[in-house]
């Protein structure tokens, strides 16, 4: 007898937490469990590829924070579904996934926190508190995450941690360096360092900038690009006009194929003040990229200093072109942290892992 599964998140969007649950979903073994997926406000990309995976996918269409149609809806839903287990993904989620779920009598409800999540106001964290009592597990991806969330009020013993997965980075379609180089309408001699992610405070891009800057002091032949977008484009698109003296940072908005840019890139720049654990660094790393991050709990779950990437402290400019400097002036070096962040990805970070230990945490809440 199978074991229904029901995964609820906000959106279909291509985020980390939506492209790992996309992953469990997608990978949980078919003979044992009956996956349905639903997207509490919208869809996105990755609706597609769930439904060719022969995943049910229902969009709840939630247009407001509170929004008692939608949980009205959510709650039908669950109802005609009669999932063994519930398992929510996000704020969002996390509050009306659960409350339908306990409404609809649902026997398992865990719940997914993926982030460090210091933008949550009072009634935000009294909300977890309170459903956390009637959930049996909290998963999530990184002991960063937990100790912020018990130093919140929630129970420690109710948090099971799973790393995010990747999958081996093999792009679908290969591209010269030149041909890139002159779609982004740069010089063929250049140093290409990447960032990729949201266009959001927490990534603190306005670091990147001045550390591109500071680099360029050294080292003229650099240049920035961001694949990405979000609400703080146009003002970072001012700043770095304001800062950079020349046309050195390059705004790439939201790509499909980043796995395509990665290879051609020299250096990954992750200069987030806080993260659960970046799936953007993850793939870059995979990708056997030299990557120098933030010194921060998500990100020292994925890199070893000096042997799979660096390590800067938070908002330390100098740092992060001062290490990405001396990869510059050492290839050995630069090849030997993108050789050794590849080969950790494969080992400690696979999509087989992801899968087997969710299947395995589902398989221990209800009892097989």
């Amino acid at each position: 007898m199978t074991l229904r599964v029901l995964e609820i998140i906000p959106t279909l969007d291509r985020n980390g937490a939506e492209k790992q649950m996309a992953l469990v979903a997608s990978g949980l073994p078919r003979d044992e469990f009956d996956v349905h997926v639903c997207a509490l406000t919208r869809g996105g990309p990755l609706l597609a590829p769930l439904r060719q995976a022969g995943i049910p996918v229902t969009v709840i269409g939630k247009r407001w924070k509170l929004d008692p149609l939608a949980w009205w809806r959510l709650r039908k839903l669950i109802a005609r579904l009669k999932p063994d287990l519930v398992h929510t993904w996000l704020f969002a989620a996390n509050s009306y996934g659960r409350h339908a779920a306990f409404s609809a009598g649902v026997p398992v409800v865990l719940a997914g926190e993926r982030c460090v999540d210091p933008w949550k106001r009072g009634y935000e964290l009294a909300i977890d508190r309170y459903l956390a009592r009637r959930t049996r597990r909290i998963v999530t991806n990184s002991s960063g995450v937990v100790d912020f969330y018990v130093k919140q009020g929630l129970p420690a013993d109710k948090f099971a941690i799973i790393p995010n997965g990747i999958a081996p980075h093999e792009p679908a379609e290969s591209i010269a360096r030149e041909t890139l180089l002159a779609e982004l309408k740069l010089p063929p001699h250049v140093w290409l360092i990447g960032a990729v992610g949201r266009l959001w405070p927490q990534k603190r891009y306005k670091d990147l900038i001045w550390a591109i800057e500071l680099l360029r002091c050294a080292r003229s032949e650099v240049h920035l690009i961001i694949a990405g977008d979000g609400p703080e484009r146009w003002r970072l698109e001012r700043f770095a006009r304001q800062v950079v003296e020349e046309d050195r940072v390059h705004f790439l908005g939201e790509r499909g194929d980043v796995a395509r840019l990665l290879p051609h890139l020299d250096c990954f720049w992750l200069g987030s003040g806080y993260e659960g654990q970046s799936n953007a660094l993850m793939e870059a790393m995979a990708a056997g990229r030299p990557v120098v991050a933030t010194d921060i709990p998500g990100n020292r779950d994925l890199i070893v200093p000096n042997e799979s990437g660096l390590l800067v402290p938070v908002g330390d400019r100098a740092a992060l072109a001062r290490q990405t400097f001396r990869l510059i002036g050492d290839p050995a070096e630069a090849r030997r942290l993108g050789d050794n962040a590849r080969r950790r990805m494969l080992t400690e970070f696979s999509v087989e892992r992801l899968v087997q230990r969710h299947a395995a945490l589902y398989r221990e809440v209800l009892g097989r």
